[in-house]
C-alpha cells in the first residue's frame, strides 16, 4: 500500500511539473505588464561572460517569476493572505487615507535619470529647429505624499522633477507637472484605485501644453462631460487587492464644436473612427477606453478647418498617461503621430524628418521615466 501511495505522489508531482513546464512554455512572451505597470524580464543571453558572472542565472530566474502560467491569479492569492495579516502594503501598493491606493517610489537611480535626459538632448541636437515639449506629471504618490499610511517610505518625486528640468536646460520646453496640477489637487485629477491621471487631470496638462503652444485652450464649459464608467478598479486594486474600495469614474469630455478624428494604428493595420473603445468598458481594465490600449504607432487625423488648425503635424512620444490627453489636441493639430517609446524601435529623428514633423511633444509620468530604459531610444 505505501509503494502505491508513494508512486501516486511521485506520479501527480511529475505530472504537475509537466503541466507547468508545458503551459510556461506555450503562453506568448510578454514585455510589459499593465496589471504590474513595469517591464518584465527578457528571455536571458547564454555567454560566457553571463554564466560567469552569474548574471545569467538570476535573469532567468526572474524570467522564469515574470512569465509564470497565471501569474497574476498567483499574485491574487498573494495579495489576499498579506491582507490576512493586516498589511498595509501587498504588492508594493499602499492602501493609502480617502480611498486612494499608491505605488511605492523608491529613490531613482540618478545616474539612469541622467542618462534619459541625455537621450532627450539628444533628440533635440538632432532636431535644432524643431519645437521639441517635454511633459513629466508626477504620479499620485508624488502630489498627496500626506495620504500615505503612517511612516510609509517614499522619496519625493518633486526633487526628480526638478532635478530632470536643472538638467534639460533650453533643450526642450520644461512642462513640470506640479506646477499645473497641485492648484488642482483637491479635485479628481488622479484615480484613487489605477496609476493614471483621471480625464480632469489630463485637462489640466492639456490646458498647459496649449499655453505654452501659444493656442487658446478650450474652457471646461466647452466640454459635455458624461461619466461613462463608474465601476473601474484599476492597477493598483489589481495589485493589491484591497478590499471595501469604492470604484472610480472614468469620464469622458466632448466638445460642443465637436471635431472628426480617425485614428490608423500601424502596428496592425486597422483604422477607427472613434478615438475611444467602448468595448473596454465592459473589462477589467477599463482604461484602454482611451485610444484603445497602448500601440507602438498610430496616427490620427482630424478635419479641421484652416483657421482652426494651429498646427498641422505633432509627434507624441509617451506613456500611457497620453491616451487621455491626445484627443484634446484634436481641437488644434490636424494629424498627430503617436509613438509609445516602449514598444516602438525605430529611430524617432528618422521619423521626424520621413514625416516632416517639426513639433514633438514627450510626455511621461515620473515613475516611468525614472526607470525606463526605452527613453535611450530617443538618442538613435
Amino acid at each position: 500500500m505505501k509503494r502505491i501511495t508513494d508512486r501516486l505522489l511521485i506520479g501527480s508531482f511529475a505530472a504537475t511539473l509537466f503541466l507547468l513546464s508545458g503551459a510556461f512554455l506555450a503562453r506568448p512572451v510578454e514585455s510589459f505588464s499593465e496589471l504590474e505597470n513595469r517591464y518584465l524580464q527578457k528571455m536571458p543571453r547564454l555567454t560566457w561572460d553571463n554564466l560567469l558572472s552569474k548574471k545569467f542565472a538570476d535573469e532567468a530566474e526572474s524570467f522564469v517569476t515574470d512569465h509564470f502560467p497565471l501569474r497574476a491569479d498567483w499574485i491574487g492569492v498573494k495579495s489576499a493572505a498579506e491582507r490576512l495579516r493586516l498589511q498595509q502594503e501587498n504588492n508594493s501598493i499602499y492602501k493609502g487615507k480617502d480611498g486612494y491606493l499608491f505605488e511605492k517610489f523608491p529613490e531613482p537611480n540618478y545616474e539612469k535619470v541622467k542618462s534619459y535626459v541625455e537621450a532627450v538632448k539628444r533628440l533635440a541636437e538632432k532636431h535644432p529647429d524643431a519645437n521639441i515639449s517635454f511633459l513629466l506629471a508626477p504620479t499620485s504618490i508624488g502630489m498627496y505624499p500626506e495620504r500615505l499610511p503612517w511612516k510609509a517610505p517614499n522619496y519625493p518625486q518633486e526633487k526628480v522633477n526638478e532635478y530632470v528640468g536643472s538638467l534639460l536646460g533650453d533643450s526642450a520646453d520644461y512642462l513640470n507637472g506640479f506646477d499645473f496640477l497641485r492648484p488642482h489637487a483637491a479635485e479628481s485629477i488622479y484615480y484613487r484605485t489605477d496609476h493614471h491621471w483621471t480625464t480632469l487631470g489630463a485637462y489640466y496638462a492639456y490646458v498647459a501644453y496649449a499655453e505654452q503652444m501659444g493656442w487658446t485652450a478650450a474652457g471646461l464649459d466647452e466640454f459635455q462631460i458624461e461619466n461613462v464608467s463608474d465601476t473601474f478598479l484599476g492597477s493598483f486594486h489589481t495589485r493589491g487587492q484591497f478590499g471595501g474600495l469604492k470604484p472610480d469614474v472614468i469620464q469622458k469630455f466632448t466638445s460642443l464644436h465637436p471635431v472628426d478624428s480617425k485614428m490608423h494604428v500601424v502596428d496592425d493595420n486597422t483604422d477607427y473612427d472613434s478615438l475611444y473603445a467602448e468595448q473596454f468598458l465592459a473589462k477589467k481594465d477599463q482604461y484602454p477606453y482611451f485610444l484603445g490600449g497602448v500601440h507602438a504607432l498610430s496616427t490620427i487625423t482630424s478635419k479641421l478647418d484652416a483657421d482652426q488648425a494651429d498646427l498641422d503635424k505633432l509627434l507624441i512620444v509617451k506613456d500611457s498617461y497620453a491616451h487621455s490627453l491626445i484627443p484634446f489636441l484634436t481641437k488644434h493639430v490636424a494629424e498627430i503621430h503617436v509613438i509609445d517609446i516602449r514598444f516602438y524601435n525605430g529611430s524617432i529623428a528618422g521619423y521626424m524628418e520621413e514625416n516632416g514633423i517639426d513639433n514633438s511633444l514627450l510626455l511621461f509620468n515620473t515613475a516611468t521615466f525614472a526607470d525606463n530604459g526605452a527613453i535611450l531610444k530617443l538618442a538613435r
